[in-house]
C-alpha cells in the first residue's frame, strides 16, 4: 500500500459508487484541484426510488461549497410547507415545515454535468478493481458503494458493522400527479394497519412510499406479488389519496430497512461515505441528504488537512459521527412509531396528527407553534388545557382522590443519606425544596420495609417507629409550607442488589465489612464474582415480607404521604421475581409470565389492601432489561395490565438496572417509547421517565399522548425550582404552578449585564 501522506497539491482519488453522495464528493474534491475517478457499475442515468428530499441545512452546505450545483438544483426544486395528515378520513394540515425536493434522476444528471465540467473520470458500467489494488495506486478512496458496499464487507473485521432490522415492509412507487403536501395517510384493511408516505418532486410526480409491518404485509399476500401486482394492490387501497390513479414502479421491490450503524469509517486511506457509513429510516429524511452532508464534510476535511489523509478522514468522522448519530436516533424513534402505528390509531384525530409530527422528537411542541401556531393551539385545546395562556404541563391530573395540579413529578432518587433507615435534616431540605419548587408531586427515594431490605447503610426505611416519625416531619413540612403539593413514598426492596457502598463510594459494590445476608427470587448474584450470593426466597419468607411491605404501607399511611409506589423495577427484589433473567424458579412462583407475576401481585394486593381507598397507588416497572433474553415488550404491556387490573392507577415505566451487562440505547427520553405502547395499549394512565430535561419535552410527551406524568430526576437537582422556571420561560402565572408566598419576588429572572 502507498504512503497515505501525500505533499500538499493533487491527489488521486478513487470514487466506488455513481450515487448522489459519491458524485457530489467526487465533484467537490475535483473543485479542490484532485485528479478523481468514478466507478458505477450502472448505466448513468441507472436509478431507483424516485424524488429525493433535502433540508434547507443541506442546500445551505451546497450553496457555500459549490454554487454551480447549487443554483441547478435551486433552478429545479419543487418547494412546500405544508404536511396534510389523514386518519380516518378526516384530513388535518400543519403548515410551516419547509421541504425541497427533486427527482433522483435529474439530481444525478446534474451531478454528471458538474463532475464532466471538473474533468472528473467518470466509469460507468464499470466495476471497480479491488479495493486493495485502489488504496495502492490512489491517494484516497471513497467508498460510497450503498448499503451493501462491497468495500465494507471486504473489511468489517475493522469496520464493525452492525445492522438492526426492521419490522416493516415497504415499497418505492411513483404517481404521475404533484402531491400538494406530505401526505401522511394509513389505511386499516382486515389484515392490518398500512400506511402512505406521499411528497412532490417535480410538477407532475410524486414519490409514494407504502409501509406496514411484516406480518400484515405477508397477511394481505403481498410477499407474493411483483412489481406491477404491487403497484396495482396498493394503488387501490390508496385510492382515494391518490384519487383513482395508478401507481408504477422502477426496479420497485417490498424491502425491509435495516439501520447500519460502523464502528469505523476509515481504514488506512479509504473512508466509507453515506449508505456504505450509515443508514437513517426514510421517515425522517433521506439516504441522500446524509451522503451529500457527507460529501461537504469530506471535502472540507481533505482541504483542510494539507495532504495527510489520515488526519483528514479522522477530521472527517469526527465532523460528521456526533450528526449522524442524531439523525440515527431520531430515524430509530421515527421508525419504531411507525413499526407500532396500529396502537396509535384510535387516538383524536388531531392527537394522532401532532404524535406522528413529533414522531421523531425533532420536532416539538414549542418547535411547531413556531411553524404553525393555529395547529398547536388547537392540539392544546383538545388536550384540555383550560385557555390558551396555560401550557399542557400545567393541566391538572386526578388519580383517585388526589388532584394534581400540573404533570411534573419529582422522580425517585437515592440520597444515601439515613442514618439506620432515618431519614434526617438532609432529606427534610432535600425534599422540601423541591416541594417549594412548583412540582405536583414530590417522590421519596425508595424506602425500604426492612434493615436487610436496604441497598446501602445510607437508605430510608420505613420499618421502624423513628423512621415514621421522621418521615410524618418531612409530610407535615411539605403539606403546611407548599400547600397543593403532593408528597409519595416508594416502597421496596433492594433484593440480591443490596448490602452495598453508597454510590459515591463504588456503586453496586459489596460493603467491605458490616454486611447483611441478601434475599431474592433465585441464587443469582448482581455481578457475579463481585457480588455476594443470595438465598432464594421460601414460602415462609415470601409470607413475611408481604407482611413487612403492608406494614410500611400502614406506617406511610400514618405519615400522611398522598401517594404511593411499590417499587417493581431496577433489578430490586419484586423486579427480580418479573424478569426472566433473574427469576430461574421452578415453583408457583417462576416460569411463565403469570407464575413471575404471582409474588409482585401478591404484594401489590397486600399493601393496596391497608392503603386508604381515596390514596393512588402506582407501580414502578422496568420495562425493558436492556439485555437479551429479557422482558418482551409485549410482556411489559401484559405486566402493567396485571398490576392495573388489581387497582394500580398509574404505571411509571423505567427500564433497565435488572442485570449488570445490560446495553441500554441512551439518548433524549429514552425511555417514553416504553411508556408510550403501555399507554396506548391499554388505556392507563402512565409515568414517563428517563432523560426527560426541558419543559418543551414535557409538553410534548403529554400532548402526543405518550405520557400523563413525566418524572424528572437529575434536572430537579440541578434546578430544585425547575417546574417554578418552566413557568417563567413559558410566562404561565396560573394555579398550576403558585409561587409560595416568600418567593413572589423571585418569580421572574434578574436582569443580567449588558454583554
Amino acid at each position: 500500500m502507498s504512503a497515505c501522506r501525500v505533499s500538499p497539491g493533487a491527489m488521486r482519488v478513487a470514487v466506488v459508487g455513481g450515487g448522489p453522495g459519491g458524485l457530489y464528493a467526487a465533484a467537490l474534491l475535483a473543485r479542490q484541484g484532485h485528479a478523481v475517478e468514478v466507478w458505477e457499475r450502472g448505466a448513468p442515468d441507472d436509478t431507483f426510488g424516485f424524488g429525493v428530499v433535502l433540508s434547507d441545512e443541506t442546500l445551505g452546505g451546497i450553496e457555500q461549497a459549490d454554487t454551480v450545483v447549487y443554483a441547478a438544483l435551486s433552478a429545479e426544486f419543487v418547494r412546500w410547507d405544508d404536511v396534510d395528515v389523514v386518519h380516518r378520513g378526516r384530513l388535518l394540515t400543519s403548515g410551516g415545515h419547509g421541504f425541497a425536493a427533486i427527482g433522483r434522476r435529474r439530481l444525478l444528471q446534474i451531478l454528471h454535468e458538474r463532475c464532466a465540467g471538473l474533468g472528473v473520470r467518470l466509469r460507468p458500467r464499470t466495476a471497480a478493481p479491488d479495493v486493495r489494488d485502489l488504496a495502492a495506486a490512489y491517494d484516497l478512496v471513497v467508498a460510497a458503494d450503498g448499503v451493501h458496499s462491497a468495500i465494507r464487507e471486504a473489511g468489517a473485521a475493522h469496520y464493525g458493522p452492525t445492522l438492526t432490522p426492521g419490522r416493516c415492509r415497504y415499497i418505492w412507487l411513483a404517481a404521475d400527479f404533484a402531491f400538494e403536501a406530505f401526505r401522511f395517510e394509513i389505511a386499516e384493511t382486515e389484515h392490518g394497519v398500512m400506511q402512505l408516505h406521499a411528497y412532490p418532486y417535480s410538477a407532475d410526480a410524486s414519490t409514494v412510499i407504502v409501509e406496514m409491518r411484516e406480518e400484515v404485509w405477508r397477511a394481505a399476500g403481498l410477499d407474493l406479488c411483483d412489481e406491477d401486482e404491487s403497484a396495482a394492490r396498493c394503488a387501490k387501497i390508496f385510492s382515494e389519496a391518490l384519487r383513482g390513479r395508478p401507481l408504477r414502479g422502477n426496479r420497485s421491490a417490498w424491502t425491509r430497512f435495516d439501520t447500519l450503524v460502523n464502528e469505523r469509517w476509515s481504514h488506512g486511506n479509504v473512508a466509507l461515505l453515506g449508505d456504505a457509513a450509515h443508514t437513517a429510516h426514510f421517515s425522517i429524511g433521506s439516504g441522500t441528504k446524509l451522503a451529500v452532508e457527507d460529501a461537504l464534510a469530506l471535502a472540507e476535511a481533505v482541504a483542510g488537512a494539507d495532504g495527510d489523509v489520515p488526519a483528514a478522514l479522522a477530521a472527517y468522522e469526527a465532523a460528521r459521527r456526533p450528526a449522524v448519530a442524531s439523525t440515527q436516533r431520531a430515524a430509530a424513534a421515527s421508525r419504531a412509531w411507525f413499526e407500532e402505528i396500529a396502537g396509535y390509531v384510535d387516538q383524536p384525530a388531531r392527537q394522532f396528527a401532532f404524535n406522528l409530527l413529533t414522531r421523531s422528537r425533532r420536532v416539538t411542541h414549542d418547535n411547531l407553534r413556531l411553524r404553525d401556531e393555529r395547529f398547536a393551539r388547537a392540539v392544546e385545546r383538545d388536550f384540555g388545557c383550560p385557555d390558551e395562556h396555560t401550557p399542557p404541563m400545567f393541566t391538572p391530573l386526578t388519580l383517585r382522590g388526589l388532584t394534581l395540579r400540573n404533570r411534573v413529578v419529582v422522580s425517585p432518587m437515592d440520597m444515601y443519606s439515613a442514618v439506620d433507615g432515618v431519614p434526617g435534616d438532609f432529606h427534610l431540605v432535600h425534599l422540601g425544596a423541591r416541594a417549594l419548587g412548583g412540582a405536583a408531586l414530590v417522590m421519596t427515594e425508595m424506602v425500604c420495609t426492612s434493615a436487610e431490605g436496604r441497598i446501602t447503610p445510607g437508605c430510608a426505611g420505613l420499618y421502624t417507629r423513628e423512621q415514621a416519625a421522621a418521615w410524618r416531619r418531612i409530610a407535615d413540612f411539605v403539606h403546611t409550607s407548599a400547600p397543593g403539593t403532593a408528597l409519595g413514598v416508594q416502597l421496596g426492596h433492594a433484593g440480591r442488589k443490596g448490602s452495598t457502598r453508597v454510590m459515591w463510594e463504588g456503586m453496586d459494590d459489596p460493603l467491605p465489612e458490616g454486611n447483611w445476608p441478601l434475599v431474592a427470587a433465585s441464587e443469582l448474584p448482581y455481578r457475579p464474582g463481585v457480588s455476594a450470593l443470595p438465598r432464594a426466597l421460601g414460602p415462609e419468607d415470601l409470607a413475611a415480607l408481604r407482611s413487612e411491605f403492608a406494614a410500611a404501607a400502614v406506617r406511610a399511611a400514618d405519615c400522611g404521604f398522598d401517594l404511593l409506589e411499590l417499587h417493581c423495577a431496577h433489578g430490586y427484589l419484586l423486579s427480580g421475581f418479573l424478569s426472566p433473567l433473574t427469576n430461574h424458579r421452578t415453583d408457583a412462583y417462576g416460569g411463565t409470565l403469570e407464575n413471575r407475576l404471582r409474588f409482585p401481585l401478591e404484594v401489590f394486593d397486600a399493601v393496596r389492601a391497608v392503603w386508604p381507598e381515596d390514596r393512588p397507588m402506582t407501580v414502578r416497572l422496568s420495562a425493558t432489561e436492556w439485555a437479551p433474553g429479557g422482558t418482551t415488550p409485549e410482556e411489559a404491556v401484559r405486566i402493567a395490565a396485571a398490576f392495573a387490573a388489581h387497582g394500580a392507577d398509574a404505571i411509571d415505566v423505567s427500564t433497565g438496572q435488572v442485570v449488570a451487562d445490560e446495553a441500554p440505547e441512551y439518548g433524549r427520553s429514552y425511555q417514553t417509547p416504553y411508556a408510550d405502547r403501555i399507554r396506548n395499549a391499554l388505556g392507563v394512565p402512565v409515568i414517563a421517565v428517563g432523560a426527560i430535561s426541558s419543559w418543551d419535552d414535557v409538553n410534548s410527551l403529554l400532548l402526543a399522548g405518550r405520557a400523563d406524568l413525566c418524572a424528572l430526576g437529575r434536572p430537579h437537582l440541578y434546578d430544585p425550582h425547575w417546574t417554578l422556571h418552566a413557568a417563567a420561560d413559558q410566562s404561565y402565572e396560573g394555579p398550576g404552578a403558585p409561587w409560595p408566598a416568600p418567593y413572589r419576588a423571585g418569580s421572574r429572572k434578574p436582569p443580567t449585564g449588558r454583554g
